[in-house]
């Protein structure tokens, strides 16, 4: 048992008031639950530990939603993140469970998010993706049915064309050899790579500018990509 002898806001957090109970500094709660208290109130020892409980999921919640801000997260990484704090599982629990009910955590949306990010920033292969999934805690059923409508062969492509630039001046085998390389390391398979190349060499060799350099060796080997990528 005790009584409200304060409530002072914060000079660093305008959101927060301190509460002081029986002259002593007791808790903190946001400026909304401290509307809810005056000077002179008494407090159970239940209602102050219901204070304590609600301050602390509050400020699960709050960092959370910080960390949030910089980017959509899965909540697996939320999780994470709260733990590596020091916030206690049953405060991390309920502060996911009230993110997700107010529509901050989903991890349906977070995974349509990192495959639309990756492909627009670097490509890489649906097998690579899933292990990027997995690896965030995202289920394998939201994984497959995200995945599920990603053109692999066209993926492909668009990394192709994303590091063409690189090779342009090249020998034409010379640059296969390094797309050749560079889609593998992204995940692609060899007929998804050898595709993707096959149509990015068509496309700038359609352009009136020669765009590699000759390379009289290479002449007619194009056709036999089997042996070459």
């Amino acid at each position: 048992m005790g009584v409200i002898t304060g409530l002072e806001t914060q000079k660093r957090n305008k959101k927060r008031v301190n509460v002081y109970i029986d002259g002593e500094f007791t808790l903190s709660v946001s400026i909304e639950e401290a509307a809810r208290l005056h000077k002179g109130q008494a407090l159970s020892d239940e209602d102050i530990g219901a204070l304590q409980a609600l301050d602390a999921s509050q400020r699960a919640v709050d960092a959370a939603a910080r960390l949030l801000s910089l980017r959509p997260r899965s909540v697996f990484e939320v999780r994470q993140n709260l733990t590596r704090k020091g916030i206690a599982a049953p405060v991390i629990s309920e502060a996911i469970e009230r993110l997700t009910t107010m529509g901050y955590l989903d991890d349906r949306a977070f995974a349509e998010f990192w495959v639309k990010e990756r492909n627009a920033s670097k490509p890489i292969s649906a097998r690579a993706l899933r292990y990027e999934l997995r690896q965030k805690g995202v289920a394998r059923a939201i994984i497959d049915d995200v995945l599920d409508a990603q053109d692999e062969s066209e993926i492909a492509v668009e990394a192709a064309r994303k590091h063409l630039r690189r090779v342009r001046g090249l020998k034409r085998s010379e640059a296969r050899q390094k797309l050749t390389a560079q889609l593998a390391r992204r995940g692609f398979s060899a007929s998804s790579a050898r595709d993707a190349i096959r149509q990015v060499f068509e496309e700038v060799d359609a352009d009136e500018e020669p765009f590699f350099r000759e390379d009289s060796e290479s002449e007619g080997a194009d056709n036999d990509w089997n042996d070459e990528v």
